[in-house]
């Protein structure tokens, strides 16, 4: 007897669209996002879950929504699919994924794929909780939970997994979310809303993120130390998010948009908070050098948090002039795992990866593998 998986996906068609406008997240925000050019992501991060694992896709049964949050996409794929039958609003609500979510339950499926970002996986929480497995393709500007794989293509490798009756341990993840406008003044507040199964396949499913804005390390000086003393006269920096990289910004007593993109010329702030077209238009002809952090627990340094560091920004700037920041702490609780890349762009992630250059104090570097999934 030829058993199947029965997977019920739910696309967040929003999900992601405020993050290389530097909107910090598109809950409530998803009429500003378009009005200023955002473009639906969500869905181009579910084909790059399934287009490399087209060999499973006869192993599954999918059930979708028609339309944007699932159905459009699994059609654009030739994906054989069932209609679910929740009906849903134009533009979409986040009562559409706690319908959806309430009928994948009732129709006995295997697991939940969803692709969107803390906010979707609060929605799907709040009325899923722990009753079937589920497993999130990271799409959100917000990714703190621990329901997501790391990276699309990680997700792939996990339903490939699930699909081929690999033996996969699922266990209890948390979900976290942040206010989102305190997020956009630059305040972490982050709250557990509860815990969804998750299947735990290794180094594809992301740990839940080391969050918070507490004290800072004395290492942390050494490397803003480092950083601004190497300096040059009439360059271009561009500073990423993130504590680390405030702390450059706090010893220059440079203004700083912690949870956003800076850029800093002749110790100046040039501009401030930057969208992924203000960015491009910049640094066009700028030879300019990109200062960038570690997540922690979480080891993302390129498409997490930072997506105004779109692929065609990143070619423009080039990896030579890219420098990762981090403690040897911050590392050593990576467990051996590297460093990731999430661009968006498969082929940059993987032409990215191998050994990176991080300083990890003043004058002190290691070499670290950095690698997509």
């Amino acid at each position: 007897m030829s058993l199947t998986l029965r997977v019920a996906l739910i696309i967040n068609p929003i999900a992601g669209m405020g993050g290389p406008l530097a909107l910090k997240g598109t809950d409530g925000m998803a009429e500003t996002a378009l009005a200023h050019g955002g473009e639906p992501k969500a869905g181009k991060r579910v084909a790059m879950a399934l287009e490399d694992h087209q060999a499973m896709w006869g192993q599954i049964d999918w059930f979708a929504a028609p339309g944007p949050m699932g159905g459009d996409l699994l059609s654009s794929l030739n994906v054989k699919w069932q209609s679910m039958n929740t009906p849903i609003h134009e533009p979409t609500q986040p009562q559409d994924t706690q319908a959806l979510a309430m009928e994948a339950v009732g129709l006995g499926v295997d697991l939940l794929l969803f692709a969107g970002g803390d906010g979707t996986a609060r929605d799907i929480c709040a009325v899923v909780e722990d009753r079937v497995p589920v497993l999130g393709i990271p799409a959100g500007v917000k990714i703190h939970s621990g329901v997501f794989a790391v990276t699309p293509h990680a997700a792939g490798e996990v339903l490939k997994k699930l699909a081929m009756a690999g033996l996969v341990d699922v266990r209890l993840q948390d979900v976290r979310d942040i206010d989102e406008e305190a997020f956009r003044s630059n305040v972490v507040r982050a709250r557990l809303f509860g815990e969804m199964r998750v299947p735990d396949e290794g180094i594809f499913i992301q740990h839940t993120k080391n969050g918070g804005v507490e004290d800072e390390d004395l290492v942390i000086e050494d490397i803003a130390d480092d950083i601004i003393e190497s300096m040059e006269d009439d360059r271009l920096y561009i500073i990423g998010s993130g504590k680390t990289t405030a702390r450059i910004m706090e010893k220059m007593a440079l203004p700083n948009t912690l949870l956003g993109i800076d850029l800093v010329k002749n110790h100046r702030v040039v501009a401030s908070d930057v969208t992924e077209v203000a960015l491009f238009d910049l640094i066009r002809g700028a030879s300019p050098q990109l200062i960038i952090s570690v997540i922690g627990g979480q080891g993302h340094i390129l498409g997490r948090g930072n997506q105004q560091l779109s692929p065609r920004v990143i070619q423009a700037i080039g990896r030579e002039h890219i420098q990762v920041i981090a403690t040897k702490g911050k590392l050593v609780r990576l467990d051996g795992r590297p460093l990731i890349l999430d661009t968006g762009d498969r082929a940059l992630d993987q032409a990215l990866s191998g050994y990176w250059d991080v300083l990890t104090g003043y004058h002190d570097h290691v070499m670290y593998p950095v690698a997509t999934f």
